[in-house]
């Protein structure tokens, strides 16, 4: 697989990891096309950025410029079936066909790249380790998950320099494509059963990522995993976490709105007065991850670093406030694993401990309400009150007896009612709150606005 062609064609060019790579290939002088089902925000940034980008699936819709094999590379997106029809015609004409994670697994042998991996936390923690490396002497480019604040896109581009940044997704064992020379693995709690069918398989796919590590690289992985790495002779090897670990914090002080901590090395040294920039617990153990990640790719400048962690945003939908004035507050947060959603619900707890807590959670996926819905509901079960939403399918279709009923029955404790999302800023205004958090990682947050608006008026 190559990239010099001059034609890049993305099949599901609205994703926001495809939004990455299409901005990479426009800076390097590309021509960028693409398509997708609907025009959202981000497709009409891409377009009004160069992207050509089609709305019809149709084969007959793809433009002229990307018709011929030779001069046109095809990246595609596993969210996108191989029975759509632009797809279909594209393998049926001789053209190269290829995943995203492919393409970004060529960037990773191209450069010294960090990637971060894990059930959760690898969208924060590579958010992180990119702002440092951006504002530090060595620079990078970064592919990431989420729309960094601070940016106001999941890109960022330093051509001049030789580090990379990438979220290694698990999802379709995507990982496998990338070789790390630095690898972070934040947690291997088991997700994407669908795909995987046993928390054995998914442990097993993550210890092959490690495999792929370069053998002069590194391997930060969080402490207690039931992972076993398998890395090559050479690779160092490096634990973490809050408490324990080779990188682990102490002298943590807490404040009313802030944190600071300390960084212990594995050397002994202490990087001192880390204040993470959006001061919620989880992030103590981000910010760990990400300060590892660099010092680990030797370019930890402390000052640097100190001065990125203070003025990090953080990614969108990442415990993102849209609300915030005395005595009552919005919280939004991708959260769509149990694990996920309950460190959620304890952050939001830690900065608000006297305030009764709505949580407004939408499941993602029938095959994850199905495999995880008792956890979902002993998540849940820690707020005072849960507005539960009907199932974001995403690439799914319903599945016989799964339903958001399923958590719903297992929820015990708080005050709970099971709405649709179209009910949700009603509900909302009618019951009130103190502090809202909305949960998942599907389209709750298009209800945001609303809710603010009705918060304020």
């Amino acid at each position: 697989m190559t990239t010099d062609r001059p034609n890049i064609y993305f099949v599901g060019a609205g994703g926001i990891g495809m939004a990455a790579l299409e901005r990479y290939f426009l800076s390097k002088g590309k021509r960028v096309g693409g398509y997708d089902r609907t025009p959202t925000d981000l497709t009409r940034a891409l377009e009004s950025e160069g992207v050509e980008i089609t709305y019809s699936d149709a084969a007959e819709a793809i433009p002229q410029a990307f018709r011929n094999p030779g001069e046109t590379l095809v990246v595609y997106t596993p969210a996108v079936p191989d029975s759509h029809p632009g797809l279909q015609w594209f393998r049926a004409n001789g053209f190269e066909v290829v995943k995203r994670a492919a393409v970004l697994g060529i960037v990773t042998r191209h450069s010294r790249s960090l990637c971060f991996a894990g059930t959760h936390g690898k969208t924060t923690t590579s958010s992180m380790a990119a702002h440092v490396l951006h504002n530090s002497p060595g620079g990078c480019n970064a592919f990431l998950g989420g729309v960094l604040r601070n940016y106001g896109t999941n890109f960022i581009l330093d051509p001049h320099s030789d580090f990379s940044v990438i979220e290694a997704d698990e999802y379709d064992r995507s990982f496998h494509h990338l070789t790390p020379s630095v690898a972070v693995i934040t947690a291997t709690d088991p997700d994407h059963l669908d795909i995987y069918g046993t928390e054995d398989a998914y442990l097993e796919s993550f210890a092959h990522f490690t495999e792929l590590i370069r053998p002069d690289g590194v391997l930060i992985v969080h402490t207690g995993l039931k992972l076993r790495p398998r890395v090559a002779p050479g690779v160092k090897v490096y634990t973490y976490s809050r408490d324990e670990g080779d990188f682990h914090a102490t002298n943590i002080r807490r404040s009313e709105g802030s944190i600071v901590f300390d960084l212990v090395m594995p050397d002994g040294s202490v990087m001192t007065d880390i204040a993470p920039g959006v001061p919620v617990e989880i992030n103590i153990e981000n910010a760990i991850a990400a300060l590892a990640a660099v010092w680990a790719a030797g370019q930890l400048d402390e000052d640097c670093a100190r001065r990125a962690m203070a003025s990090f945003q953080g990614p969108k939908r990442r415990f993102e406030f849209h609300l915030k004035e005395p005595g009552r507050a919005i919280i939004d947060d991708y959260a769509h694993h149990p694990d996920e959603l309950r460190q959620s619900i304890r952050s939001v707890r830690a900065l608000y401990p006297d305030r009764r807590l709505t949580v407004a959670f939408q499941p993602h996926l029938y095959s994850r309400t199905r495999d995880f819905a008792p956890q979902f509901g002993q998540a849940l079960s820690e707020a005072d009150e849960v507005i539960l939403l009907d199932i974001y399918p995403a690439r799914e279709l319903p599945m016989e007896g799964v339903s958001s009923q399923l958590i719903f029955d297992a929820i015990k404790g708080p005050d709970k009612t099971m709405i649709t999302k179209e009910q949700l800023p009603e509900t909302v205004r009618e019951r009130g709150f103190e502090v809202l958090l909305t949960a998942g990682a599907g389209d709750i947050c298009d209800f945001l606005d609303r809710i603010t608006s009705d918060a304020r008026s």
